[in-house]
């Protein structure tokens, strides 16, 4: 839900109030709606486009600027201003009105995103924006309770959609109901839309076309109900004239008998010989927590008796369809139905159910280990719905399974996994490790253990009471099988000071890159006017620091003993920060950042950062005429001024003249208006520091500062610059030259914006400043680079080789008692019984997401670790076999997951394809779509 703040859009209506009045009046009412929110209460979509015009009207008179004047680009430009808001336009949200139908209201587009298409304003703020603009359509949506405990609030943007097939007439119709309604509001809403009357229609969920459960507890929530978005609802019309309805019911509901998903439906006599929840939960407990009683052998039911799951949902039938089924008793060859992009949970729950001491845990009684008030669990719902999933993947005689109760704990419990959408299997194994580890914690009350500095102490002391401190709070059957230690050894870079801790790891994720190198552009650009820029391509280390960087620029720009290179990233046409620290790690810089360095003269004198903007106008539309707004454009530049006891409006305007001469067109060198030669910094009074081998010149300036008669040109075209000064307002540089600028004497820069019109952009060619390339631009990947083979040996020493910690990772050194960029060294400690190992194949950056088609050569057999165990201590082999791992084929967005399993029982390997499930060859387990790997230790003597 999005909050409205300050930033509130606002308009007029009646007498028209100023946009402040506005801004105030919309944010009193913003505070006092979100502040007595609570369920049912309604929220409306409004247009992001439209919303985010409003807020520059109403900001238009703000002058908050910081000194970089970010907030003035973002917020406000005081030389120009944001014309009032047409009427409320929410078009761009919704398909087209006239094919809306009546049960479904208007339907928005199903791909929008909050924050990026629109909006949620509480009821009085749209009231009161409605009531000043007018427009629409209105699009009003309701707070609903959500999370296990619900307490929680949400809105519901997108309410379930059902496709209601009546039966046997074989109408059909859409409707849009909330997932909080009942089921007997849905009853009621189906008969109103039918003309049916409630004793003559029973409802089902007839998901994929098949009755999976009679919907006649009417006071159920459709939410706990399990309905899909899109799903089918069978509405089944009896005649109650001849008395049959009843017997038509019971008659439905025992010829399916295990598609009844609710096994409240009706009522059947316990059996002893039937399933019960978690293994062995007794049935009173079950009741206590809304799970249902066991079920009985009935004729109907006998030969099936095996496929019932429980906690009053489901009794699954055979549904969905499987090229393999289970030879004999053998089990373990049961595949998961893709719901929907659901194959990276498919698997990796695969893997985890054929672990084989998850499945001798889950398949005994543990309901006894879950811990039901743990606020860092879920209640023990996660470890039951994953154990009753692993006993019906373990069951003989089944086909694939559609594992939709499951989907949706999980999605109630990690949101980021709800819809269809495809995620990160990886990401998913490490949220189910940790959720298990929690609700099946036999720690009931964590006691604090505070760590105790090394001090010298041998490492086999600390390692154990680290490890000792770690057991008494987190004691489950996933640390027994899953969790490691590794030694963390951390350097101050200043004093030398070092630090160790003995921290658990649930799996290791390694690094793919084979080389210890990085390339890296950079655009260069010079401040004395003398070069056009250009981009410079080096090689540096991949785990450096800046002064690597800076170092191989100087060498391959040629860098003067007179000059120095000033490193910053820009992003959107602005300063994102300067790299001045040197021991900044390269691995901040992301390959998609964008890198500026600028020669500026070294000084000795106190000088001043001049930084430059370019901004241009961009063509807005209002109501009547069309509006000027300035925007940010191409790469800013710097200089250095000298701050003498007086900086003129002129010396500002020769200086900027300098910066930008390299970009002057031909045509434009023959005018007479060219300035004469800029006494900037970098061109004049730096010069001392010159050798005499390397005088300053400056070609280009050099051939303007003269006529065709060799005299001097005295009349300089004015710049359109805006300075800031440090109250924020702005000084137009354009007039009064000889004007002194006030700065304080701490002062160390100042901003300029040049305000480019189309004359001015004519006479310069800034193609140059446009387009500043990536640090690193992916290309298509070559046959070299998907087939060349890395060890995974390889990858585990890059994972575990010192390097820099990142700035937001900053250790707090105690005896510099600041914090500082140290250096990090992992060692493996003790390793657990299952190893986890994560090939790091998807590379984030800001902007998108990249995959590397690395070929990793993994051992199946044999993959000895003995040489990287830290302590010396241990002396028995670390020997591990390869049982199980996913894959990932494809781009990113449009990949698919699969997961290769060795069954211990039968000595070969299968591939697990969702609900298809097909024998391999072990030659064919290695590819370079593996990803997650899955190691058992291997007993030795020695």
């Amino acid at each position: 839900m999005t909050e409205v703040r300050v930033a509130c859009n606002n308009g007029s209506g009646g007498a028209r109030l100023t946009p402040e009045e506005e801004r105030v009046l919309i944010r009193d009412i913003a505070i006092t709606s979100e502040s007595k929110s609570k369920e049912g209460d309604s929220f409306y979509l409004i247009t992001q486009r439209w919303w985010q015009h409003w807020i520059d009207y109403v900001n238009q008179d703000q002058t908050n600027v910081t000194n970089d004047g970010s907030s003035m680009l973002e917020n406000c430009h005081t030389v120009s201003s944001s014309k009032r808001p047409a009427s409320i336009d929410n078009s761009d949200l919704i398909y087209d009105v006239n094919s809306e139908e009546s049960n479904v209201g208007i339907e928005i587009h199903d791909t929008l995103l909050e924050g990026r298409d629109y909006v949620l304003l509480p009821q009085e703020v749209w009231n009161q924006l409605y009531s000043w603009y007018g427009g629409g359509p209105a699009l009003s949506r309701k707070v609903i309770s959500s999370g296990l405990s619900q307490t929680e609030f949400a809105v519901e943007v997108y309410p379930l959609r059902l496709q209601l097939l009546v039966m046997p007439k074989g109408d059909h119709c859409a409707v849009r109901i909330s997932k909080k309604e009942t089921v007997g509001e849905l009853h009621k809403r189906a008969c109103e839309i039918f003309y049916l009357n409630l004793e003559q229609v029973c409802i089902w969920d007839y998901y994929g076309h098949r009755k999976h459960a009679l919907m006649n507890d009417m006071d159920k929530t459709l939410d706990d109900a399990n309905l899909q978005m899109d799903q089918d609802i069978l509405v089944e019309v009896h005649d109650i004239a001849n008395g049959t309805a009843l017997s038509r019911f019971i008659r439905s509901a025992q010829d399916n008998g295990p598609t009844v998903k609710d096994a409240s439906s009706f009522h059947l006599e316990p059996s002893k010989s039937s399933l019960s929840i978690a293994g062995g939960l007794s049935a009173s407990k079950g009741a206590s927590r809304g799970c249902s009683a066991e079920l009985s052998q009935s004729p109907n039911l006998t030969s099936q008796g095996q496929n019932l799951i429980y906690q009053g949902r489901e009794l699954d039938n055979a549904y969905g369809t499987s090229t393999v089924t289970t030879r004999g008793s053998s089990g373990g060859l049961i595949g998961l139905q893709n719901l929907g992009n659901t194959c990276f949970m498919n698997s990796a729950i695969q893997c985890l159910v054929h672990t084989s001491e998850f499945a001798e845990y889950f398949r005994e009684d543990y309901h006894q280990e879950i811990n039901w008030k743990n606020p860092l669990g879920m209640v023990g719902e996660l470890a039951l719905a994953f154990g009753e999933l692993l006993r019906r993947l373990w069951a003989p005689g089944r086909t694939a399974i559609a594992p939709r109760q499951f989907k949706m704990k999980l999605a109630r419990f990690a949101p980021q996994f709800s819809g269809y959408n495809q995620h990160d299997s990886q990401e998913l194994l490490a949220f189910l490790l940790d959720g298990l580890h929690e609700d099946l914690n036999r720690v009931k009350h964590k006691p604090y253990k505070k760590s105790k500095d090394a001090d010298g102490r041998p490492d086999e002391e600390v390692a154990d009471e680290y490890w000792a401190s770690h057991i008494a709070r987190n004691d489950s059957i996933i640390v027994d099988v899953c969790q490691g230690q590794y030694k963390s050894t951390l350097v101050c870079p200043e004093c030398n000071k070092i630090s160790v801790t003995f921290d658990p790891f649930m799996y290791l994720s390694l690094p793919l890159q084979s080389t210890t190198t990085r390339s890296m552009t950079v655009t260069v650009f010079t401040c004395d006017g003398s070069a056009l820029p250009f981009a410079c391509t080096v090689t540096v280390p991949k785990q450096g620091r800046c002064r690597d960087l800076i170092n191989a620029l100087s060498c391959a720009c040629s860098l003067k003993n007179s000059e120095e290179l000033k490193l910053a990233e820009v992003r959107n046409h602005l300063f994102q920060r300067f790299l001045d620290d040197p021991l900044i790690s390269l691995s901040t810089i992301k390959d998609d950042d964008h890198l500026a360095a600028y020669k500026i003269a070294k000084s000795l004198k106190k000088t001043l950062l001049l930084r430059l903007i370019h901004r241009c106008q961009e063509q807005e539309t209002g109501d009547t005429k069309a509006a000027q707004k300035l925007k940010p454009f191409g790469t800013p530049l710097v200089s250095l001024i000298l701050h003498d006891d007086v900086i003129t409006r002129g010396d500002i305007q020769k200086v900027v003249h300098t910066m930008l001469s390299p970009l002057l067109r031909s045509e434009s060198l023959r005018q007479a208006d060219i300035p004469e030669p800029c006494s900037s910094l970098a061109a004049s009074d730096m010069c001392h520091n010159s050798s005499s081998d390397e005088a300053c010149t400056n070609p280009v300036s050099d051939s303007m500062n003269k006529d065709s008669s060799g005299s001097r040109a005295v009349t300089l075209f004015k710049l359109p610059l805006q300075l800031v000064e440090e109250s924020n307002a702005c000084i137009d540089l354009s007039v009064g030259e000889d004007k002194t600028i006030k700065l304080s004497s701490t002062s160390t820069s100042m901003l300029v914006y040049v305000d480019w019109s189309q004359e001015l952009l004519e006479k310069y060619d800034i193609h140059y400043l446009e387009n500043l390339p990536e640090v690193f631009k992916y290309g298509p990947v070559n046959k070299k680079a998907r087939t060349e083979p890395l060890s995974l040996y390889t990858c585990l020493e890059g994972f575990l080789r010192e390097e820099p910690l990142v700035p937001e990772d900053m250790w707090y050194c105690p005896k510099c008692k600041e914090r500082r960029q140290a250096s990090k060294k992992l060692d493996l400690w003790r390793l657990p019984e299952v190893l986890v190992i994560h090939l790091k194949r998807f590379s984030y950056s800001r902007s998108m997401k990249h995959k590397l088609e690395t070929f990793v050569n993994f051992p199946i057999r044999d993959f000895d670790l003995t040489n990287y165990i830290a302590n010396k201590n241990n002396t028995q082999r670390q020997l591990y076999e390869l049982y199980a791992l996913t894959n990932h084929y494809g781009g990113m967005g449009s990949g698919h997951y699969t997961a290769h399993i060795k069954l211990l029982d039968e000595n070969r390997w299968y591939n697990f394809d969702d609900a298809h499930i097909s024998p391999i060859n072990e030659e064919d387990v290695k590819s370079a779509a593996a990803y997650v790997l899955f190691y058992r230790r291997v007993k030795t003597d020695s």
